[in-house]
């Protein structure tokens, strides 16, 4: 380490992003620094990821046990299955702390100083941190802005965090409303609505765009909604925005035509939950001590190894990840980028390849995809002169499928006819989440149908839902 610095490396934000990056930071020998101004573990330990798949987990099961005709095919008997919504809590945040408390302590165990105070950049390789004792001044040769994000509230919802609340307060299960309306469904909205009907409530799920799962391939998205919503006491209203919104007794939404904004109607009911997306949380950073503006949305420019840019150039000695940068808000891709940064860093530039990470709805059954929907890569198709196809596997042929009695859901495969390179895989079905990696891995190495179809799966597993969409991949041209 220059003895010009207090540390060669200083991480604003200690979530995943910042932990991932503190962790190959030190094995790349870097002294190293993390300063963060709420909990360890940022949003997806403590308000996100890791406390809603507990509540997923746990009302996933309720439902479960209560489909007596899944459990009297397997010849069980299952009868008055009860819950305890405390408990259900309690378990939760029980998985918060324990997860907490790892992280931090995987960060001191290898000798990372953790500070904890809002920090801002005070100058080129300088941040000043305020902390209960005062304002402290660190200086580090390079510095790594992971700050994260928050939820978005569009105007004219009003939140009080009871009766009308964000994921940041969902995951606390602090009530289960009779009647909650959910607004945007994408994974968040329909996560919500998974457990929230699991466990007895009624919903209304509110989209403001013309189509349910806007962000999702469109044969995933129908066949989901067949399944995740049709069947659910779960009443939809496509192509309206929820213009205003007032907390209470009842919660009072008025809802326009999102076209038009001439009014529909007005819903009174007990709670809302507003699932609108993430912006990052970029504010009060002191980005102007260095010259950097932000983008229209507020957020931090990077090039492709994560270089934070002034005016179209790199601030030498300053890096951002995760949620901020806006590539992609997943807690896996922003560990991905705080490893790319440190290897930028140490000179071995490294870019994330963002078309390989996967991603997944951990609903039930669940959604895992990677890659391209049809209509993005039939577009790329036409703009560079190559034909798309695509393929469907069908989890009712699957032997591991039909032993469990879980039969319903879809493989699909997105290929080039004329290479067969894999440009996008889409699961819907039990396990997606953990499936949806054997494509991601193929997509990073660019591999083909033609060399994936000669792939030997376990027999008989899930797996194989996958094998056999590259053979049949293979089969059709």
């Amino acid at each position: 380490m220059s003895q010009a610095f207090d540390y060669d490396l200083v991480i604003i934000g200690a979530g995943v992003g910042g932990h991932g990056a503190a962790l190959h930071a030190v094995s790349c020998g870097l002294k190293t620094a993390v300063v963060e101004a709420g909990v360890m573990g940022g949003t997806c330990v403590n308000r996100g990821c890791i406390p809603s798949k507990a509540l997923l987990a746990a009302s996933g099961k309720v439902r479960e046990l209560r489909d007596t005709h899944h459990w009297h095919t397997l010849g069980i008997q299952v009868e008055g299955v009860q819950f305890d919504r405390q408990a259900i809590a309690d378990h939760a945040n029980n998985i918060v702390t324990k997860q907490r408390e790892a992280l931090t302590k995987s960060l001191q165990r290898l000798g990372i100083d953790i500070i904890l105070g809002w920090a801002r950049l005070a100058g080129p390789q300088t941040v000043s941190v305020t902390t209960d004792a005062g304002e402290k001044i660190i200086t580090a040769k390079d510095i790594i802005l992971a700050p994260g994000s928050v939820p978005f509230v569009p105007p004219g919802i009003e939140i009080d965090g009871k009766t009308v609340f964000t994921s940041d307060d969902a995951v606390r299960l602090e009530s289960l409303p009779d009647w909650i309306a959910i607004i945007g469904s994408g994974y968040i909205g329909l996560e919500f609505a998974d457990v929230y009907s699991a466990l007895g409530c009624e919903i209304t799920l509110i989209e403001a765009l013309d189509q349910l799962m806007p962000g999702f391939d469109p044969d995933i998205a129908k066949l989901a909604q067949r399944v995740l919503i049709t069947p659910r006491d779960i009443e939809t209203k496509v192509g309206v925005l929820a213009q205003k919104v007032v907390p209470g007794s009842p919660v009072v939404i008025e809802l326009v035509d999102a076209k038009t904004k001439e009014p529909v109607e007005t819903l009174e009911l007990d709670a809302c939950l507003v699932a609108t997306g993430r912006i990052p949380a970029t504010k009060d950073l002191g980005f102007e001590t260095v010259g950097i503006e932000l983008d229209r949305r507020g957020f931090i420019p990077v090039n492709d190894h994560l270089a934070v840019l002034a005016r179209g150039e790199a601030v030498p000695h300053l890096y951002a990840i995760g949620d901020a940068t806006g590539k992609m808000m997943l807690a896996h891709t922003a560990s991905a980028q705080g490893v790319a940064a440190v290897e930028a860093i140490c000179g071995r530039p490294r870019p994330v390849d963002y078309h390989s990470i996967p991603a997944a709805a951990f609903t039930h059954p669940e959604i895992g995809f990677v890659g391209m929907t049809e209509p993005a890569a039939k577009e790329q198709g036409e703009a560079e002169g190559f034909t798309v196809g695509a393929v469907r596997t069908y989890f009712k042929g699957n032997a591991k499928a039909i032993a469990e009695n879980e039969t319903e859901g879809v493989a699909k495969v997105i290929f080039r006819q004329d290479t067969g390179e894999v440009l996008g895989v889409h699961i819907f079905g039990p396990h997606a989440s953990d499936l949806i990696g054997e494509a991601a891995n193929a997509i990073s190495q660019r591999q083909s149908v033609h060399e994936l179809a000669f792939l030997v799966h376990t027999h008989p597993t899930l797996s194989e839902v996958l094998d056999e969409a590259y053979k049949q991949a293979v089969g059709s041209h």
